[in-house]
């Protein structure tokens, strides 16, 4: 599949198009602006609770305030606040869809949702991290670059010492392990740090601006993405710009990610601009002016996001297929392409590694998050769940032991799945978009550790291809589902977890307060006869 391709693949219930619609009614009209300022009412809370509930550093200069260092000695309230943001927003972002499915006769416009993507985002830059402690060790590891120690090799603790200030806020766990990221995004840190000592407050807000600017680039890569396979522009950035996922783990909670994906998406973007139609039979017209060049160029950037993290590097093979169908679709076009794909990977990779000093020690890290047994994790709950029936059976406890077989098989067959994906790609079964999105996920669901954010890694390429309704039902279900199961604070409630109890009741109590308020403009989602979702009636 080649990026423009008219072909249609018949999927049951695909209705994805990019053909015109209406703009929205009165009524309509009316309802959108009640879901973003639902949403920005969530936004407001959510970053009003931070200040009390958010993954603060040690040393908060908050605490010294005297009106904000209230929430502070209200942690259960701001919990509270906390939740009721989060379940707003989340709430706001299904309203939003109502108006946003694609083959409405009437939905919401481009404009109109960078607008409720503006009002959105717009709080949650100012707030405490949360949900993740992961910034700091961004921090530490970076100041750890600057004095000229390898943090490949050595941790926090070792290279600063647990007093410095930057170590103090890394999470116990992580405090003795090295890096697990790429080279450009430790120069980047570094510069990060130049700039801000070690003064944690203005390391995170610089690391914040990163994390938008990584924002940036999937807002302006998702659009034109789902032009080119076929995807309503608008039901792309509903399902993954303005997903609660993405604003709670990229803008909120800091994480790197932002950048490493919005790269990987402009990255293919740009690869594609030159790219001709082409249809399975042909015919498959020579190289365009700038074609190649501007192949090269998308690699490049593609290879940059493997620089700050390593699974962005997939997108690479899926373009070659897309290069090689684009070619002519036999075997050779495939090999030739991957061979030159990858010469351009190593050289850009190879450029990154030496040019900041680091060298290839990241390689040697990848594996640093295994040390966590997360629940999220199928193949760790596979090893949890049989070393448990192995106690129950009285055969002892052997729940080490099958975690570490459990999460080898997954090991393997994460790979095995994503290379079978990238040959059916090939051989034109689906979308190679479609096929990323699940390869990705096939890569990060198996592996030994599964974070809410690591979602996105699938979620957003398949935003831009796959229309079918069953998917996108269950995407927004599994997304609403992980946005508010991960508590703000990015630390367990062991001792505590009745607090838990408490706060998801109060804010429930609240949010269905608000939702009675505005019951008249919930947005419907009606459909014809036919099952094509009509816009609402005036």
């Amino acid at each position: 599949m080649v990026a423009g391709d008219t072909v249609r693949e018949e999927l049951d219930g695909d209705t994805s198009d990019t053909g015109s619609t209406g703009a929205l009614d009165d009524r309509e009209c009316r309802q959108l602006d009640v879901v973003r300022r639902f949403g920005t009412v969530g936004s407001l809370l959510l970053a009003v609770g931070s200040l009390g509930a958010g993954a603060a550093p040690v040393f908060n200069p908050v605490w010294s305030l005297p009106f904000f260092s209230l929430f502070s000695r209200m942690t259960t309230v701001s919990i509270a606040l906390a939740f009721t943001g989060v379940f707003m927003i989340v709430l706001a972002w299904l309203g939003l869809g109502r108006l946003s499915m694609p083959g409405r006769e009437r939905m919401v416009s481009v404009p109109q949702m960078a607008r409720t993507l503006l009002m959105w985002t717009a709080p949650l830059v100012f707030t405490v991290p949360m949900f993740s402690k992961d910034v700091y060790s961004y921090l530490a590891q970076s100041e750890i670059a600057a004095r000229g120690l390898d943090p490949y090799t050595v941790g926090p603790a070792e290279a600063l010492g647990n007093g410095d200030p930057l170590t103090s806020s890394v999470p116990t766990m992580w405090r003795d392990t090295p890096s697990p990221y790429g080279p450009l995004f430790i120069t980047i840190g570094k510069g990060i740090t130049w700039i801000t000592g070690d003064h944690v407050v203005m390391g995170v807000a610089f690391h914040r601006l990163l994390a938008i600017i990584g924002f940036a680039m999937i807002v302006w890569a998702l659009p034109r993405l789902a032009r080119r396979f076929g995807i309503n522009p608008v039901s792309a950035l509903w399902l993954g710009a303005a997903n609660p996922l993405v604003l709670f783990h990229l803008i909120v909670g800091v994480h790197n990610e932002s950048l490493a994906i919005g790269l990987m998406l402009v990255g293919i973007e740009l690869a594609l601009r030159r790219m001709p139609r082409v249809t399975p039979n042909g015919p498959f017209p020579p190289w365009q002016q700038g074609e190649l060049l501007w192949y090269a160029i998308g690699a490049t950037v593609i290879t940059l996001a493997a620089a700050v993290k390593i699974p962005a590097a997939l997108a690479l093979g899926f373009l070659g297929v897309m290069i090689a169908r684009r070619r002519g679709g036999r075997w050779t076009h495939l090999f030739g392409t991957g061979a030159v794909l990858m010469v351009l990977f190593l050289t850009v990779l190879t450029i990154a590694s030496l040019g900041s000093g680091l060298g290839y020690g990241w390689a040697t890290t990848l594996n640093t998050a295994n040390s966590i047994k997360s629940w999220m994790a199928p193949m760790t709950a596979l090893g949890f769940g049989a070393g448990g029936l192995g106690i129950a059976l009285g055969l002892g406890n052997h729940i080490d032991a099958a975690i570490t077989v459990s999460r080898m098989v997954g090991t393997v067959l994460g790979p095995l799945l994503a290379a079978k994906l990238l040959l059916d790609s090939f051989r034109w079964r689906l979308r190679p978009m479609i096929e990323l999105g699940a390869a990705l996920g096939a890569v990060l669901v198996f592996g030994a550790t599964v974070q809410p954010w690591y979602l996105l890694w699938a979620a957003l390429p398949l935003a831009v291809a796959a229309g079918n309704i069953r998917f996108r039902t269950m995407a927004t279900a599994i997304s609403a589902a992980f946005a508010v199961a991960l508590p703000p604070t990015g630390t367990t409630f062991e001792g505590r977890t009745f607090q838990l109890a408490y706060t998801y009741l109060a804010a429930a109590i609240v949010v269905i307060l608000a939702l009675f308020l505005v019951r008249k403009y919930i947005p419907s989602r009606p459909w014809s006869g036919s099952g094509k979702i009509v816009g609402a009636p005036a």
